[in-house]
């Protein structure tokens, strides 16, 4: 279970997790970081596993580097890619658990609905 703060008002700390709501809020970027949950990764490993091309891969990993989700290691040639906080992905669990708990509900309401309607 998440061990949270008393939720913060100021408009500073609001505007940053705004933004930090901004940097998830992509299919892509999403995509990266499921594929480096299993660990860090260099960029044509990360470009195989997404299918993401070059350019598009690099603005993303810059985008998500900036914002302090993932950290660059050089390493000879190349540069990998890691999560800086693992905790991302309890984030996005509970994410996915709730809507998935709403579209699960809205399919149920709609069958509902239909066989309702089919009695007219």
């Amino acid at each position: 279970m998440l061990k949270t703060k008393p939720f913060q008002t100021e408009p500073v700390v609001i505007a940053a997790v705004a933004e930090y709501f901004k940097v998830l809020s992509e299919v892509s970027r999403l995509q990266i970081l499921i594929c480096l949950k299993s660990g860090p990764m260099n960029v044509m490993e990360i470009a195989d596993a997404t299918g993401l091309g070059q350019a598009n891969l690099s603005k993303h990993l810059k985008v998500l580097t900036q914002a302090g989700v993932l950290s660059r290691q050089p390493k000879g040639t190349s540069a990998f890619y890691e999560i800086t906080d693992p905790m991302i992905f309890e984030l996005c669990e509970i994410a996915c658990n709730r809507i998935s708990d709403r579209i699960l509900q809205q399919a149920e309401s709609l069958k509902a609905m239909r066989s309702n309607t089919a009695v007219f």
